[in-house]
């Protein structure tokens, strides 16, 4: 079977060397090499923001009329 990765492996190949060439001229003048902590796998999210845009604020429902509302409605259709 052939590798579909083999095209991209040679694809790499110039610039690995290319890379391992310039840390071993980094090695050879005298730098050093560190190998820090790995990163998280899953870092936590990033922090909510407190600021509130008025555009985005939800539309509240409107509250439902009182029964005195309601008498006052039904009068003045009556009168009609």
């Amino acid at each position: 079977m052939i590798s579909n990765l083999k095209s991209d492996i040679e694809f790499r190949r110039e610039k690995a060397l290319e890379l391992s060439s310039q840390v071993l001229r980094h090695l050879a003048a005298g730098g050093k090499l560190t190998i820090g902590d790995s990163p998280a796998i899953n870092p936590p999210p990033p922090k909510r923001s407190t600021k509130i845009d008025p555009e985005t604020i939800l539309k509240r429902r409107k509250p439902p009329i009182t029964r005195a509302e309601r008498k006052a409605l039904r009068k003045l259709a009556e009168a009609l």
